[in-house]
């Protein structure tokens, strides 16, 4: 075979390369600009180190039956937890961290004895009590698209302000509600795809 030959089928094959590479930048280009999820850092990619400690008290802010999940999320996670569904301050003396499950439901208030505005004012009182004594707060939304309403949305956003960390199933987030309350506040935001993978950030978000 001759050198010129070969010259060229070097030639040939550099630039079949330069064409594949081209192509590559603008299918990532479209998909940047079409709006396609790309690996980039954000409040939902973001991670806090471990700056919870148990004993844990969970309760719920709006008595849905969500807050019996976050029980389970937190065996599963080996973390010492105690479930108080309507807890006052009182229940918080020995606890190192305040779990607080987001999710109205008339149906659970009416359950509780509890109306609207006895369920907020109790809220407020605890979250109060927990800054007081410097216990932290971990929110949660794990009711997802269905669990949203006028009321779980107004309670999240007079209540979230108040957490540290805030972990919520995507199919609750699809407006992007928990973002910009997250954003607005400064407070770290991380989606799961499904309640049971909230186990993960769970833990990590405790320390050993």
């Amino acid at each position: 075979m001759e050198p010129g030959f070969l010259t060229a089928q070097t030639r040939l094959r550099r630039s079949e390369k330069e064409l594949l590479v081209k192509k590559i930048i603008l299918v990532a280009l479209a998909f940047f600009i079409g709006g396609a999820v790309i690996p980039v850092p954000s409040l939902q990619t973001q991670t806090l180190p471990p700056i919870f400690e148990g004993p844990i008290l969970i309760t719920s802010a709006g008595q849905s039956a969500e807050v019996q999940l976050a029980a389970v999320l937190c065996k599963k996670a080996e973390l010492d937890a105690v479930l108080v569904k309507a807890a006052e301050a009182k229940d918080l003396a020995g606890r190192k961290t305040l779990l607080l499950v987001l999710g109205a439901s008339m149906k659970g208030l009416g359950a509780a004895g509890l109306d609207v505005e006895k369920e907020k004012g109790r809220v407020k009182a605890l979250l109060a009590e927990a800054k007081a004594k410097g216990i932290p707060v971990l929110a949660m939304h794990l009711g997802g698209e269905s669990r949203r309403g006028e009321l779980t949305d107004a309670m999240a956003a007079e209540y979230l302000p108040s957490a540290r960390l805030v972990i919520v199933v995507k199919s609750g987030n699809k407006d992007g509600l928990f973002t910009k309350i997250c954003k607005d506040n400064g407070l770290v935001l991380q989606e799961v795809d499904k309640t049971l993978d909230a186990v993960g950030p769970l833990k990590s978000a405790f320390k050993k």
